[in-house]
């Protein structure tokens, strides 16, 4: 049979390999509390690899791989995992501590059916085992690919010969400098959140009177060791800003201008606004002997996301050749992938129906009061949107928010329609348009709801990263945040939301965070300030009252959820389910056993137990 590889997607890439230490002898002390441990553990990783705009391919057992596009992201969060994961480690009591090896390289793999392989793949599990349990170690040209103001310390490890590979590997260990402090995560997902500006703000704002995509070129590092090269640094800068300057379509910031950020430890984003551009083109030189390697990427100044990054490896026959080639590939690759950018977003928007958008807006309005009604008329306005614009990707993910929103909350249709639906338009609104955040946030939330908190965070990252000012995708990844027990971050996704917008409906989604962090409290004061609450949210009353020990209020609440859930899934033709815990459960997907359990204890002590061996209430 002919091999088919038209789902093949072969690329260069950064790998990072994570494996458990003697998982084996984990799993003999216990075996239950082993896997959960190692399944914990790996989730955590998987949210520190999103939150540095990496990707979790998939779990192997006792390993987990990892695809990013940029070096420095790679080994930002292969440090803060193994940071933090120390710290959650050392309070554990028993013998069952999960401790992780790390590799991580640069290579070419083959991306098909879900599935990561190739010898990029093989490099960084063969580095990984030459790690410490708790360390980290990377492929030599990983360390030459990352920026020198980071605060990173490599550590030679000489050249090892690894199992599969006929040329020795240069390995180094990764740890974070003395006093250096990682970039925080979360500015992987929302950095315009914290350091952005609009457009409007920019000290330098592009002319208007025909609009051009800017660029800057900052100066490339000179990563050789030698002050006497920066003239070849300097020469590939000056050459590739005088190369985009050629471009009419381009609005290109003069040399002058970027190179006052030279020698200066600068926030990329941040330099980017205060050039007023949208896109900053960053890298390094390193000129060794006869060899030049180069390198480069493209940053969203809007999103503080690569758009794109490579490497160039050359002989240096002629320095002058060497720049030409280099310069010419590089502006071709990034002003033809900035203008198709464009043109494709130009195309996606002048197709739609204004009509259709009409009514989009209308439904819209109906959806954000959150109110049965209303969500069911939101339902019929998108399907009009979508009836006169068949095309129309937005229409479809607010139509699939609007029925996991039903699903949820058991409204108007039976879950098992609800759910299906969601799942339906989220996926066909993301087939056509990947380049909307709305799209990605439809998505992310209905896998959200079903339990897959990796993909729910990967696609809410991705909107974020499209549109940090979606309130929306922020939200629910304040709930991914809450549901993984990172709680601090939670909160602060709702107090990022009610920045963007103050009279958004936000404030129960405090609530879950703050029950998960045991703060009850402060969990009951923001839903007392609750008009007209989801019946699922008196779950939450009802476990933060039981938990300082108010059993009477707790029962009410839980009896009152009980009734309200009752009525509404009797009147879709639903049967009642024969356990209310499992019901919830399903509604509130937690990461850790742990804060699942938490939440089933308050719930206990309100007294669902007692109606969950009945069908009715």
């Amino acid at each position: 049979m002919p091999n088919d590889q038209s789902n093949h997607q072969r690329k260069l890439a950064v790998i990072l390999h994570a494996d458990v230490v003697d998982s084996t002898g984990l799993v003999q002390k216990n075996e239950t509390v082993a896997h959960q441990r190692i399944q914990d553990v790996f989730q955590q990783l998987s949210h520190f690899v999103t939150m540095y705009g990496g990707i979790a391919h998939e779990i192997r057992g006792d390993a987990l791989v990892a695809e990013f596009a940029r070096a420095s992201d790679s080994v930002c969060a292969a440090l803060a995992f193994q940071a933090d994961n120390a710290t959650r480690t050392k309070d554990l009591t028993d013998h069952i501590q999960c401790e992780i090896r790390i590799g991580i390289s640069l290579g070419e793999v083959v991306i098909a059916d879900g599935t990561i392989t190739g010898g990029g793949v093989v490099m960084a599990q063969r580095l990984e085992q030459l790690a410490e349990p708790g360390g980290v170690v990377v492929q030599g040209t990983v360390s030459e690919t990352v920026p020198v103001r980071l605060p990173f310390s490599f550590t030679s490890l000489g050249e090892q010969n690894l199992k599969g590979f006929e040329q020795p590997v240069r390995a180094f260990t990764a740890v974070t400098t003395p006093g250096g402090i990682l970039p925080n995560p979360e500015l992987s997902i929302t950095a315009p959140l914290n350091s952005g500006r609009s457009r409007e703000n920019s000290s330098n704002p592009v002319p208007t009177e025909k609009y051009r995509p800017s660029i800057a070129v900052l100066p490339f590092t000179n990563m050789s060791g030698d002050p006497g090269q920066e003239f070849f640094s300097d020469g590939i800068t000056e050459d590739i800003i005088t190369e985009f300057a050629r471009f009419n379509d381009l609005f290109v910031i003069a040399r002058n201008s970027s190179f006052a950020f030279k020698n200066q430890s600068v926030d990329i984003t941040e330099a980017g606004h205060k050039l007023g551009v949208e896109y900053v083109v960053e890298g390094s030189v390193r000129k060794s002997g006869n060899r030049a390697r180069i390198t480069a990427q493209l940053i969203d100044v809007s999103t503080g996301t690569h758009i794109w990054a490579d490497r160039y490896d050359r002989e240096l026959a002629d320095v002058f050749e060497v720049q030409d080639e280099l310069v010419k590939t590089i502006t071709s690759t990034l002003v033809g992938r900035v203008a198709n950018a464009y043109r494709d977003r130009a195309q996606k928007k002048t197709s739609i129906s204004m009509d259709a958008y009409d009514w989009l807006v209308q439904g819209r309005e109906l959806f954000y009061n959150g109110i049965s009604d209303d969500n069911f008329r939101a339902i019929e306005m998108f399907e009009r949107a979508i009836s006169l614009d068949p095309d129309y990707a937005a229409a479809y993910a607010l139509l699939a928010e609007a029925y996991i929103r039903d699903w949820a909350t058991f409204w108007k249709f039976p879950p098992t329609i609800s759910h299906d639906m969601a799942w339906e338009y989220a996926k066909k609104a993301l087939t056509l348009d990947d380049t909307d955040s709305k799209t990605h946030s439809a998505l992310g939330v209905v896998n959200l709801f079903a339990g897959d908190i990796n993909q729910a965070y990967f696609h809410l990252d991705r909107a974020l990263s499209l549109n940090p000012s979606d309130t929306h995708a922020l939200i629910y990844m304040s709930r991914c945040e809450s549901m993984s027990g990172n709680t601090d971050i939670g909160i602060q996704r709702v107090t990022d939301a009610r920045h963007h917008n103050p009279f958004g409906k936000y404030d129960w989604h405090y609530a879950p965070a703050f029950y998960v962090a045991h703060r009850y409290n402060e969990a009951i004061k923001v839903m007392h300030s609750i008009q007209n609450p989801a019946p699922y949210m008196q779950c939450w009353k009802a476990a933060a009252y039981a938990q300082i020990g108010d059993i009477e209020v707790a029962s009410q609440a839980i009896l009152s959820f009980i009734k309200d859930a009752s009525e509404n899934l009797l009147a879709t033709g639903t049967r009642l389910p024969g356990n209310w815990t499992e019901f919830v459960l399903e509604r509130w997907r937690f990461a850790h056993a742990t804060d699942r359990d938490h939440f089933i204890d308050g719930l206990r002590k309100a007294g669902i137990q007692n109606i969950s061996r009945t069908t009715s209430p």
